[in-house]
């Protein structure tokens, strides 16, 4: 078994920090259609073994993103927001947008009922640390990568990220 020496480590998270997203991006983009069945998209994921893809309107621009977690929502239990009765009137303490869209992820038909529209999006030259911290602080395991013309150029995944390591080792 190898012991690495501090000089070793050091230079391993030296090799490590000067990567960008340009070096490790996967430049084949797999992405899904907002108009794309559920059961398409299910499919997609299963066969290519990912977690998540980008949703592309018809022109092939970015919309936002939809994984897993998505279709796993649709088969959550649907939570009754709690009210209160005062007199003769109900108040709904949580806010009825926030039921209504609840009921429109767990009874969608097509990915546009069940993505996510506010997505994080990084640069060719974001460095991998800053890529490894809006991971692991904002909890997303995909990012698409854009041009500064606003073009999805490639994404960045955590098997980028492993498959980098393993290559400086």
């Amino acid at each position: 078994m190898h012991r690495f020496t501090a000089e070793e480590k050091h230079d391993k998270k030296v090799g490590l920090a000067m990567k960008i997203a340009q070096d490790i991006m996967t430049t084949e983009v797999i992405s899904v259609a907002i108009d794309a069945s559920i059961r398409d998209l299910a499919k997609l994921l299963l066969s290519k073994d990912i977690s998540g893809v980008p949703v592309v309107d018809a022109n092939g621009n970015l919309c936002g993103m939809v994984t897993e977690s998505d279709l796993i929502y649709q088969n959550k239990r649907l939570k009754v927001p709690p009210v209160i009765t005062i007199l003769d009137s109900f108040l709904f303490l949580d806010s009825p947008d926030k039921m209504e869209r609840e009921l429109k992820k767990i009874a969608g038909a097509t990915v546009a009922d069940i993505y996510t529209q506010s997505i994080i999006t990084i640069s060719p030259d974001t460095p991998l640390d800053v890529i490894a911290t809006i991971m692991t602080e904002k909890k997303v395991h995909t990012l698409p990568v854009l041009s500064d013309a606003g073009e999805m150029i490639g994404i960045v995944g955590k098997k980028d990220i492993l498959r980098t390591i393993l290559q400086v080792d």
